[in-house]
């Protein structure tokens, strides 16, 4: 019998039993679909993740000093604006540097009171942070070195003092200062109030504060580096240059996101394992069930089995015929079910956010297919060599 006939043969026995052919492949069907899934929803969520983490700021070390609450420290210990430029010019590896400073204040506008979070910032500040300026602009070189008296305002705290009016060119008070609003910002991946940005926050050119506080220093220095590759370097050299530059006994805690990315990944990997673990052994019950089934089918079909070997049927035939037959049902439960695993993803892609995109991974769907195929073979192969090991006298007596 020519290979052609062999797999004529084979599917003709499944088209005589289509819905035994159909349940028994539902099992490859659910395992390749989750397999497709499952991988399709960690890319996802991984790439969510990262990119909300990344949004807090790309390539970003920041260093602080650190305070003791018993204890007071002296001025020399602070850092400056001295720190920041230096960071900037001797770090190998830095691209942007900026540098904040914040203070409780309260805004007076429009007879209205409110408690604040008032941050001076360098010119810098919105690169690194990757604000959104939804209304107006940021500080400019202009407005740094003349020490002009314009502030940023959140978008919240701007709809609280000034409603549905349009807050650019108003005026705020806060103490004895007078400040025009010149822009409305939001941060691009919200902190939750973990970062200096609070929900009602004025942000304000540093060289202002500086000049009526009259003290030149830093709370956090930003940092950022080139790529994420650059990251661990400069913050070594961040850290060693603020020990140099200071009293010896001065502490300063300098991080990064690294750490943070890293967990995340981490996590990411080990739910996708888990889910692909899960995916697999629904693929190893459908195998068990293409087993109990084609062991049936032989039963059912010793005496058809006989009459082949009588007219001339090899072994390796009869083995083939079995073969195919559990391949062609793990092969077509798996490509449909790669075909539903790659239709929900597509479906549900206009219901996302608009700047989430669902990634389809093509090594996936090759693996979904290989395992699949390779689960309806291996449990295949019993059923089909005990087909093919029949005695065709016996087989014939078989009732």
């Amino acid at each position: 019998m020519h290979v052609r006939e062999t797999i004529s043969v084979a599917i003709d026995a499944l088209r005589s039993n289509k819905l035994r052919a159909v349940l028994t492949s539902l099992g490859v069907v659910i395992g390749s679909a989750s397999i497709v899934l499952v991988v399709t929803v960690a890319l996802t969520s991984r790439k969510f993740v990262i990119s909300q983490i990344e949004g807090v700021g790309s390539n970003l070390v920041w260093a602080e000093m650190v305070h003791t609450p018993d204890k007071a420290q002296p001025l020399s210990h602070e850092i400056t604006i001295d720190d920041m430029i230096a960071v900037k010019t001797s770090v190998p590896g830095v691209q942007e540097v900026a540098g904040t400073r914040e203070m409780p204040m309260a805004v007076l506008a429009s007879g209205i009171e409110r408690p604040v979070n008032l941050i001076g910032v360098t010119e810098g500040f919105q690169t690194i942070r990757r604000l959104v300026i939804i209304r107006g602009r940021y500080f400019d070189a202009v407005d740094m070195s003349t020490r002009s008296k314009v502030c940023l305002i959140t978008r919240e705290l701007a709809e609280r003092v000034f409603g549905l009016e349009n807050p650019l060119g108003r005026s705020v008070r806060m103490g004895e200062l007078t400040f025009t609003v010149i822009g409305v910002f939001r941060e691009r991946v919200t902190t939750f109030g973990l970062s200096e940005i609070q929900k009602e926050s004025v942000i304000i050119p540093l060289t202002l504060m500086k000049y009526y506080t009259g003290v030149d220093v830093l709370r956090i220095l930003y940092a950022q580096a080139v790529s994420p590759e650059a990251v661990p370097g400069v913050e070594r050299q961040v850290m060693q240059l603020l020990r140099s530059r200071h009293p010896i006994n001065a502490e300063y805690d300098v991080q990064t996101l690294t750490a943070i990315l890293g967990a995340a990944r981490n996590i990411s990997l080990a739910l996708t394992i888990v889910l692909i673990v899960i995916a697999f052994i629904a693929l190893l019950i459908s195998g068990i069930g293409i087993m109990n089934i084609m062991l049936v089918t032989v039963k059912e079909r010793t005496r058809e089995i006989g009459i082949r070997k009588a007219i001339g049927a090899a072994h390796r035939e009869i083995l083939y015929q079995f073969l195919i037959e559990a391949f062609l049902i793990s092969g077509g439960g798996a490509v449909l079910g790669i075909l539903i695993g790659l239709a929900i993803p597509v479906s549900i892609q206009p219901l996302l956010p608009g700047n989430l995109r669902v990634p389809i991974s093509g090594l996936s769907v090759l693996i979904a297919f290989f395992v699949s195929c390779s689960t309806g073979l291996f449990f295949g192969y019993l059923p089909a060599n005990q087909a093919a090991r029949l005695q065709p006298i016996e087989s014939l007596r078989y009732e």
